[in-house]
């Protein structure tokens, strides 16, 4: 009863943290088909030359592990100030520990590695032919 407007506020939270998670994983999805379709030729080519499939894949998730890298470095700051100050309204004081914030990071690099890996594992096991007569 005494926290009950915090307890419906954690459940909006927690909705919108989950629609926005979804809707960052489809632009994600949709960011990697679209630079691998872009990059199509060049794995082709990357193919017939020797280059191996994990080699295609860290050059393809590096590109995106950047972008997370800095959405992270940008985010960590504000969430623990945003955070800091929500927590001074309680009586019973608690930390904010660093473990949740590289929590959050891996596992923000892992969705990223996954979806955008499942893409270029897609593309470099297609035919190199195929990609190259694309023109």
């Amino acid at each position: 009863m005494l926290y009950q407007s915090e307890k419906r506020m954690e459940n909006i939270a927690k909705s919108i943290s989950l629609l926005a998670i979804f809707l960052s994983c489809l632009g994600l999805l949709g960011l990697a088909v679209y630079t691998v379709e872009q990059r199509a030729k060049e794995i082709g080519i990357r193919k017939v030359l020797g280059a191996s499939i994990p080699g295609i894949l860290l050059l393809l998730t590096r590109e995106f592990a950047k972008w997370v890298l800095v959405a992270n470095i940008i985010s960590w700051p504000v969430a623990y100030f945003v955070t800091k100050q929500w927590l001074e309204n309680f009586a019973h004081r608690t930390s904010i520990g660093l473990w949740m914030f590289v929590l959050s990071g891996l596992i923000t690099f892992l969705i990223a590695f996954l979806t955008v890996s499942v893409q270029a594992v897609k593309a470099t096991l297609e035919n190199p032919v195929n990609s190259l007569r694309h023109e």
